[in-house]
């Protein structure tokens, strides 16, 4: 019996997509507001892991069919040329909110280009995993509590992305200890832990807690490839877990961001007032999320430099690798 509580199987031929055992390391880059461009996604995809961006990142919005078409093209040149290792799929983030006025035009380019993953965000809405199942997708939808969790999977998401204490952006406050562990308890669809994930020891240990993939967002905007400023970029080498102030005032949604950035747009880090959290926004005043505001997590202190995309993949496969001959050894 499966989570819904029916005897239906799960739909094994659409969750092909989510393999673990396909990839180099079991890692889903996370799909970061600006950061992530289809030159990430296919450098990550060619590296073997899952990449993934926003389509609001497309802008403007007529530009998302070209982003998908560049993805395609270059992801079928790279499986042409290398056979052996042909590249891991990518997804699309659907902000389902509300406020997200694109949401319909976004749906219809998954779903004309039959995008084999898609991460939904704040919300779950049946009619949108409905188009994505009509094709064959799959939809991964992210949540920071065991009964956000419960309301996806009812509402027809196939898998979860546990958003636990420490992830970058937008994140929850449960240790990942219990949001897998709840989760597991009545759910053995496919499962994602974001949470201050910057290493391949890491990755491991959100096997070893039941996830089936690791999740990594602040690790990846510290490569060549990521749409981040130079500044951001050499903010996140330079910080650690003490650095990310959890806060929601800069989209009324709680998140974790760089201190530094919040110092340098004239902010007092330490006495931020609270936002209202029924207004989903982008900005405040002329600060804006994540323009001048740096989301990140608190896995940043195992970012030592700014390699391209393929080497952190490389680094985070070798130390996934290490890390389970040293236990087996042990």
């Amino acid at each position: 019996m499966n989570a819904t509580g029916t005897d239906l199987p799960r739909p094994a031929a659409r969750l092909a997509a989510l393999d673990p055992s396909r990839l180099a390391v079991p890692v889903i880059g996370a799909p970061m507001f600006i950061v992530s461009n289809p030159e990430l996604v296919i450098a990550q995809c060619a590296a073997g892991v899952i990449g993934a961006f926003p389509s609001l990142n497309a802008r403007p919005e007529s530009a998302l069919g070209e982003w998908l078409d560049r993805i395609e093209s270059a992801l079928a040149a790279h499986d042409d040329a290398h056979p052996e290792r042909p590249a891991a799929p990518f997804a699309v983030n659907l902000i389902v909110h509300k406020s997200n006025d694109r949401l319909m035009h976004d749906l219809e380019q998954c779903v004309k280009h039959r995008v084999k993953i898609v991460i939904t965000s704040l919300g779950a809405r049946p009619e949108v995993n409905e188009a994505i199942h009509s094709y064959g997708g799959v939809v991964l939808h992210d949540i920071i509590n065991d009964t956000f969790a419960r309301k996806a999977i009812e509402k027809g998401a196939d898998g979860l992305i546990a958003v636990a204490a420490g992830a970058g952006g937008h994140a929850g406050t449960w240790s990942p200890f219990a949001l897998v562990q709840e989760i597991r308890s009545w759910f053995d669809g496919p499962l994602a832990l974001s949470g201050a994930i910057a290493n391949g020891r890491s990755v491991l240990a959100a096997r070893a807690m039941g996830a089936d993939f690791g999740y990594v967002g602040s690790a990846f905007i510290a490569t060549r490839e990521a749409n981040a400023s130079e500044a951001y970029k050499d903010a996140i080498v330079a910080a650690g877990a003490h650095d990310i102030v959890y806060t929601n005032l800069f989209t009324g949604v709680h998140g974790n961001y760089l201190r530094s950035s919040i110092v340098n747009a004239g902010l007092d880090p330490d006495a931020l007032p609270e936002s209202d959290p029924s207004k989903m926004n982008f900005g405040n005043g002329a600060v804006k999320a994540w323009r001048d505001i740096w989301g990140s997590g608190q896995g940043v202190g195992a970012v030592k430099h700014v390699p391209t995309a393929a080497e952190l993949v490389a680094r985070l496969a070798r130390e996934y690798d290490e890390a389970r001959r040293a236990l087996c050894a042990g």
